[in-house]
């Protein structure tokens, strides 16, 4: 019995004596893989591609108002009617989906990162609407007039891009950011309005007592391009080897014949350098 406690009490010194000489591991000190807000580096370029699906919002009102302007330049119940101002279209809303990528870098101090991107999606986004409005009215020259005004307009947005500005603030491998910026876009935009009704006078000459009119007018831009502004808020986070996840939500809004604002949410893949 002596002789097992004397091996016992030789062996337990021998085991105290080696873990003293051990080299100091990273696993003794605390949890393996253990991130805090300044070990992930943002410093640099970084590229990457994402996915988006939003919501365009589009105000037709007064879409056609300068095509019917045009078509019924001299007219007498243009000039007292006011026909090409009537209010025959409103607001649409319609969702769309899109794919693109982004490029930009990002300069660090400390938790603070401050950034320039540029940003292009290639999508669908747009819409269009048709409305029209009918009236009565007697012109100064003696004749009774029914009217009908109908506009059609389409907005189809292929293609847009922004140039950013970011902030954004470490919160361990996270890091969330707000941007502004300006937008550019490509759209197809067509117009059409026509208006249509007849003319009657009683007392006016055999042959112009009842004259119909129908008459109308297109206008198509191609490719045409646009512009605005966006902003935006969104967070990313450093998966592994340099590699970031990225979830956004943006606003951006076009100046053009056709007022409209789009919102899309992104999902995105990126790669630092």
């Amino acid at each position: 019995m002596r002789r097992f406690l004397l091996v016992a009490v030789i062996c337990g010194a021998a085991g105290v004596a080696q873990a003293a000489d051990m080299p100091d591991l990273p696993f003794l000190r605390g949890s393996v893989g253990e991130l805090s807000a300044t070990s992930v580096n943002w410093q640099g370029f970084y590229v990457g591609g994402h996915a988006a699906y939003g919501t365009s919002n589009m105000n037709f009102a007064g879409a056609t108002r300068t095509v019917a302007a045009r078509l019924m330049d001299g007219l007498e119940m243009e000039q007292v009617q006011r026909i090409s101002e009537w209010p025959v279209m409103g607001k649409v809303s319609t969702h769309g989906e899109g794919f693109g990528g982004f490029f930009g870098y990002n300069s660090q101090w400390e938790d603070v990162v401050i950034g320039l991107e540029l940003n292009y999606t290639h999508g669908k986004f747009g819409g269009s609407q048709t409305g029209s409005m009918s009236r009565f009215f007697t012109l100064p020259s003696g004749y009774t007039v029914g009217a009908t005004y109908e506009g059609t307009a389409s907005m189809k947005i292929s293609d847009m891009g922004t140039l950013r500005a970011r902030a954004a603030y470490l919160c361990g491998p996270f890091l969330p950011y707000a941007f502004a910026g300006i937008a550019l876009g490509q759209a197809d935009i067509i117009r059409t309005a026509r208006v249509y009704g007849t003319q009657v006078n009683p007392a006016a000459a055999p042959g112009f007592q009842n004259v119909p009119f129908d008459v109308s007018a297109t206008d198509g831009q191609y490719s045409h391009l646009i512009y605005g502004y966006s902003f935006g808020l969104g967070t990313e986070v450093m998966l592994i080897s340099n590699l970031f996840l990225r979830a956004e939500w943006e606003y951006v809004r076009f100046a053009s014949s056709v007022d409209t604002s789009i919102n899309t949410v992104r999902a995105g893949l990126g790669y630092k350098f």
